[in-house]
């Protein structure tokens, strides 16, 4: 058994740059110890895997230890690999995933995500939060993860997370944000319980962050930095009473090849 695979760059116009996402093209689903083993082998951050079905395509996620239910930047990959790779000449593709339909749309230069708004609430300091981070934070909230919020942009930059800590927290991750220096905001994202110790661009965080940060300066839309080392752009549009955050980024291919099965 042959699949092909894409390795992608997203939320970027540079090679080693962004986030890198494989993502394999299928005609059916095999099972899902395939799909875990192909992702544990490539050990990034996320492997995407996708099935045409009528005018939409199915799309799953998973990081080298398990799957997940929501992932911007492998959805992002995605998309460039269908309209790039696989010839469609449509300006829009429609997902189908555990999280719902997510469009992704031409939007000039760069793909937009059409994705769930997550309204994050403060909420009581969890402990290993601070110790884990090494630094206190002038505001935490929580929605599908945590959100450490600090008031500048290098105190992002300069954190070094005990990862070991941060793996007993509850939720799914932890973000760090601030104000940015070049950027309406930047942040970071950690989640060592997915077998991801620091994410180089996470796009599904910004489900969240985008709506903190429309309401704390005031705008719906926004232009994001992830300061990872890598690093990577992501624009925001919230629309609130929609309940959607539209996220966009750009993509390049970085190498393509053929994956063997017994």
């Amino acid at each position: 058994m042959k699949i092909k695979q894409f390795q992608i760059d997203a939320f970027t116009n540079r090679i080693f740059g962004g986030n890198p996402a494989a993502v394999c093209p299928l005609d059916t689903w095999p099972g899902d110890d395939i799909l875990q083993s192909i992702a544990e082998e490539n050990n990034l951050s996320e492997t995407a895997f996708f099935v045409p079905a009528g005018s939409h395509f199915e799309l799953r996620w998973f990081t080298p230890v398990k799957e997940v239910d929501l992932c911007g930047h492998a959805t992002l990959a995605s998309a460039h690999v269908i309209f790039e790779h696989i010839g469609c000449r449509a300006d829009y593709v429609i997902f189908r995933t555990g999280s719902g339909d997510l469009t992704v749309k031409k939007n000039g230069n760069m793909l937009e995500m059409d994705f769930p708004l997550l309204t994050p609430k403060p909420c009581a300091v969890p402990e290993h939060l601070v110790e884990g981070l090494g630094k206190t934070p002038v505001e935490v909230l929580e929605a599908q993860d945590y959100i450490a919020v600090y008031g500048d942009e290098e105190t992002v930059r300069s954190i070094v997370p005990d990862q070991v800590l941060l793996n007993r927290l509850g939720l799914r991750g932890v973000s760090i944000t601030a104000p940015g220096d070049n950027a309406d905001f930047v942040s970071r994202f950690f989640a060592p319980k997915l077998g991801v110790q620091e994410d180089p661009v996470c796009g599904s965080s910004h489900c969240e962050l985008a709506p903190y940060w429309a309401a704390s300066l005031n705008k719906n839309f926004l232009k994001a930095r992830q300061v990872s080392k890598r690093g990577g752009e992501i624009h925001c549009r919230v629309e609130k009473e929609k309940g959607r955050v539209f996220i966009s980024g750009q993509a390049v291919t970085f190498m393509i090849g053929d994956i063997y099965l017994p």
